[in-house]
């Protein structure tokens, strides 16, 4: 047995932790930028509480308000940006996924500069960033938890991710009473977005001992919470379990990356900026149908956790699931046609290749195409 496990994030877990955000951010730094969307935090009045409680602790404030889901490199040059204009030394990334992984992506750019896309591809390196805080509002990215940083080129559409030990979180602020003002569309697609970076990992064939171990806490935890909060958004032992699990996503995508449900989604929101958890649900029932041969043992681990016997039924779980959810989706419902598919499958070949070389069964080009033309 070998592996390496190195992850260093300091995580701050717990119902009411958001109340210590400026306590932390001066540890860090003494002029914040903080970055989120236009809507969310703001009516929430997260925004305004937040920008209190650091100035209560003695810190500068610029606030960059610009993001939106699916986040642009170009919105991740903007904020770079305003932050080096404005003397920032750290940022604070505030809201759900696209939100973190923008302020992670404008931490690394404001450093580094020059274009994104050369470190995006790897053919440039950096390990230097500002120092990130990072306070989710949703449980679905788990981006709290690693050093991905998710973003779209609005150029070429290629949806990849920044990598990089330097834009991990100095700090995560996990609260999960921040989450509950989520309306039920948005906590069912970030809710099974946690589930996938869960089992993704878990199948990965670069796992390793410790990322299946969290993994598969991530799947139970996950998969009993999500339904539950469904129906009551007020069970707040199930909004603990249900953040737990996208931390633990995020955490272990870091080190067994995602395989190829991300690897096929990315092309579909890149292409037609979709909501991400329903891309994967508009894949993850003909995707994982076709997987199941190349790790029969772990489908069967993880269908038990999601209700089921053995591999055999675990596509009819997923399935189950999301008719729960009310995610029983196709991408043809998204705009996709039977015209994308070349592109798409083509795409994901070009952007995520690593992801697709861990999966359990390695695609061809066609067997690709068909995935897609049967989710449509």
């Amino acid at each position: 047995m070998e592996f390496q496990y190195y992850l260093p994030v300091n995580l701050v877990f717990g119902r009411g932790k958001s109340e210590i955000i400026g306590e932390k951010a001066k540890e860090l730094g003494k002029h914040a930028l903080i970055v989120t969307g236009g809507k969310s935090t703001k009516s929430s009045g997260l925004l305004e509480k937040t920008e209190e409680l650091l100035k209560n602790n003695g810190l500068s404030v610029t606030i960059f308000d610009k993001v939106t889901p699916n986040p642009l490199t170009t919105t991740v040059y903007e904020g770079a940006e305003l932050a080096v204009a404005n003397g920032c030394d750290m940022v604070i990334a505030l809201g759900g996924g696209s939100s973190i992984d923008a302020g992670k992506g404008i931490a690394f750019q404001a450093v580094n500069g020059g274009d994104i896309n050369e470190y995006i591809y790897g053919r440039k390196s950096s390990n230097k960033a500002l120092p990130i805080l990072a306070i989710p509002t949703t449980c679905g990215t788990g981006s709290e938890g690693n050093g991905f940083a998710v973003m779209t080129n609005p150029e070429t559409s290629d949806k990849k991710s920044l990598r990089c030990s330097a834009i991990v979180p100095a700090c995560s602020i996990i609260d999960p009473l921040l989450m509950m003002t989520m309306p039920k569309e948005v906590l069912a697609s970030v809710g099974f977005d946690a589930l996938c970076h869960n089992m993704d990992a878990y199948i990965s064939s670069i796992a390793q001992p410790l990322t299946d171990m969290m993994a598969l806490e991530g799947v139970r935890l996950a998969a009993s919470s999500l339904p539950i909060l469904y129906e009551d958004c007020e069970n707040f032992d199930s909004w603990d379990s249900l953040c737990l699990a996208s931390t633990l996503g995020g955490m272990v995508i870091n080190t067994a990356g995602v395989t190829a449900l991300h690897g096929m989604e990315h092309p579909v929101s890149g292409l037609k900026d979709v909501v991400h958890g329903k891309g994967l649900a508009a894949l993850a029932p003909h995707l994982y149908e076709a997987s199941i041969r190349g790790r029969t043992d772990k489908f069967a681990k993880l269908s038990v956790l999601l209700g089921g016997q053995n591999e055999r039924d675990f596509t009819d779980r997923i399935r189950l699931l999301l008719k729960k959810l009310n995610l029983a989706v196709t991408l043809g419902e998204m705009g996709v046609e039977e015209k994308d598919v070349d592109w798409l499958a083509e795409n994901c070949l070009k952007v995520s290749a690593p992801s697709m070389a861990n999966h359990p069964v390695v695609f061809s080009l066609e067997e690709i195409k068909n995935i897609y033309r049967k989710s449509i």
